[in-house]
C-alpha cells in the first residue's frame, strides 16, 4: 500500500484486478487493511492469498517455464474456502519470512558450549543426527551446525549450533543454502548474542516455511486448482 498526500493509505492494486478478484468470491473490496473475508476484503488479504499462491509448489510447478520468461501471473479462485485459507497460510508465511513469527517459538537452537563464539576457517560444518563428530565419543541424537573444531590435545571443544534438523540445514533459498551461508559469511568473526539469536530464527523460519508451504500445497492440490489436463 502507498500513502496519499493526505497521509491516507491507498492500495497498490488495479481496480481491474480487485474487481475480477471481488466478482468470483462474492465480496467486497476495501481499500484498506483486512476484510471479514464474509462480506469484504481487504489490500492485505489480496498480498496474502498472492503470497500463498506464489509459494504453492504445484503452482511453480506448472508455471516452471513461463515463470523462467516473464512475471508471475496470478490465478484467481471464486473458492471461497480455499480463498479464506491461502490468506491464512499467507499472513502466516510473511510473518516466518520477517522473522516474526511466534509459531515455531518453542524450537529455538541450543548453543551449550562457551568460548569466544568465533567462526573458525573451515566452518561452518554440518554433523547429522546419528553421526559422530571428531572428537566425540558417541553419535549425537540432535544435529549440530558447528562454528569451530574440537581440539582435544588443548582439551578445547568446539562451539555448535544444536538443534538443527538435516532438512533446514539442506533447505535452499534462491540456489543456496541460508544455515550455512549465513555463518560462512561470518568466518573469522565472533558472533554477538543477536547474532545467535539471529541464527535460531533463520532457522525457526525455514522450518516454518516448510511446514507452511506443505499447508499450502495440501491446500491448493485437494481443490484440484492445478490438476493435469487430462
Amino acid at each position: 500500500q502507498g500513502l496519499e498526500a493526505s497521509g491516507k493509505r491507498e492500495p497498490n492494486l488495479s481496480p481491474a484486478f480487485t474487481a475480477d478478484m471481488s466478482r468470483r468470491l462474492s465480496l467486497r473490496f476495501i481499500s484498506d487493511g483486512k476484510g471479514d473475508l464474509d462480506e469484504t476484503f481487504g489490500p492485505e488479504d489480496a498480498l496474502h492469498y498472492i503470497y500463498a499462491m506464489f509459494h504453492a509448489p504445484a503452482y511453480r510447478e506448472r508455471y516452471d517455464q513461463f515463470l523462467r520468461a516473464d512475471f508471475p501471473r496470478v490465478p484467481l479462485t471464486g473458492d471461497i474456502e480455499l480463498f479464506r485459507t491461502l490468506v491464512r497460510l499467507g499472513s502466516e508465511l510473511t510473518a516466518v519470512h520477517l522473522l516474526k513469527s511466534q509459531s515455531g517459538s518453542g524450537g529455538r537452537l541450543a548453543f551449550p558450549v562457551p568460548g569466544d563464539n568465533m567462526v573458525e576457517r573451515a566452518h561452518p560444518k554440518y554433523y547429522a543426527p546419528g553421526e559422530k563428530p571428531p572428537g566425540e565419543s558417541a553419535p549425537i541424537e540432535r544435529g549440530r551446525v558447528y562454528i569451530s573444531a574440537n581440539k582435544p590435545r588443548s582439551g578445547k571443544k568446539g562451539q555448535y549450533f544444536e538443534g538443527v534438523s538435516p532438512e533446514v540445514w539442506e533447505s535452499r533459498v534462491g540456489g543456496y543454502q541460508p544455515m550455512h551461508k549465513w555463518l560462512s559469511d561470518r568466518k573469522g568473526r565472533a558472533l554477538t548474542f543477536d547474532d545467535l539469536g539471529h541464527y535460531g530464527k533463520i532457522a525457526v523460519a525455514l522450518r516454518e516455511t516448510m511446514r507452511v508451504v506443505g499447508e499450502i500445497d495440501e491446500a491448493v492440490s485437494g481443490a484440484g486448482m492445478f490438476a493435469p489436463h487430462s
